[in-house]
C-alpha cells in the first residue's frame, strides 16, 4: 500500500482558467517510509498538492489518497506544516500545544505537549507566549504540533523556515521514521532531507528521481532555472 496516491490529480482554485489549473493529471505513488522532495518554480504547485493531500482542498478531478483513505478522512494520519504557524500568539508555546493535543484527543495532552517542546529545544521557553518568539522559535513550535499525535505522515511546506543549523539538525532527527512529503526553497536542506525527488512546473509532475544526494544539487538548480524561464 503505497502511503500517498495520487491518480490523474487535478486541482483549481476558484477563478482559475479550467486550461490553466494549479495541479494537472498528477501522477505519484510515494512508498511507506519514504521521503518527497517536492521541488519547482514559484506557481508550480507544490503549496497545493500540500493542501489537497491535507484536505484543506478539494481535487477538480482524479484522485488524492493518503494511506487508501480521501486526506479529508486521514487526518489522524497526517501532519502539516503550512506556510503560516496558525499558533495562538497570546497562548504560551505549552498552551498551543495542549490546545491542539486535546482537539487531536491525544492521551495526556499536557505531557505529550512538554516532551515535544524538549525534543524540539525550547522546554526552557515552554511559558513564553507564542508572539513572542522569533519565527525560528515558533516554527519548531509548529514542527512539535505536526508530530503531538505520531501521525506516519508529514505534510511539510517550507518546514526549515526560519531554523538555524542546530534547528535543522533537529527536524533532521524528527522526521526520520516518518513518510514525508516536503518542499524548500532550500536546496541543500532538501537533498538532505529527501530520499526521492518530484519536480513539478505549472501543475505537471515533470521530473522524478530515486536516491537522491547533495550531489544533485547543481543538476537540479539548472533544471530549475531552465523551468522557471519557461
Amino acid at each position: 500500500m503505497s502511503a500517498l496516491s495520487a491518480k490523474r490529480l487535478t486541482a483549481r482554485y476558484p477563478g482559475q482558467p479550467a486550461s490553466a489549473p494549479a495541479l494537472l493529471n498528477l501522477d505519484l505513488e510515494l512508498p511507506a517510509g519514504e521521503r518527497l522532495l517536492l521541488l519547482g518554480p514559484n506557481g508550480a504547485g507544490k503549496s497545493t498538492f500540500i493542501r489537497v493531500f491535507a484536505g484543506l482542498m478539494h481535487a477538480t478531478a482524479g484522485d488524492a489518497l493518503v494511506l487508501d483513505k480521501p486526506p479529508r478522512l486521514a487526518r489522524q494520519q497526517l501532519g502539516v506544516v503550512s506556510h503560516a504557524t496558525f499558533l495562538y500568539d497570546e497562548l504560551t508555546a505549552l498552551e498551543n500545544l495542549r490546545f491542539y493535543a486535546e482537539l487531536y484527543g491525544v492521551v495526556k495532552p499536557r505531557q505529550r505537549s512538554a516532551t515535544l517542546l524538549e525534543r524540539v529545544g525550547l522546554a526552557d521557553l515552554a511559558n513564553e507566549r507564542v508572539g513572542r518568539l522569533s519565527r525560528g522559535q515558533q516554527q519548531r513550535v509548529t514542527i512539535a504540533r505536526a508530530l503531538l499525535h505520531d501521525p506516519p505522515v508529514l505534510l511539510l511546506d517550507e518546514p526549515d523556515t526560519g531554523l538555524d543549523v542546530a534547528a535543522f539538525g533537529l527536524l533532521e532527527d524528527l522526521i526520520r521514521s516518518h513518510t514525508v512529503v516536503m518542499t524548500t526553497h532550500d536546496l541543500t536542506h532538501g537533498l538532505r532531507l529527501g530520499t526521492r525527488l518530484g519536480v513539478l512546473s505549472h501543475g505537471r509532475l515533470v521530473h522524478e528521481q530515486t536516491g537522491i544526494s547533495p550531489a544533485d544539487a547543481a543538476a537540479l538548480s539548472d533544471l530549475l532555472e531552465d523551468l522557471a524561464r519557461r
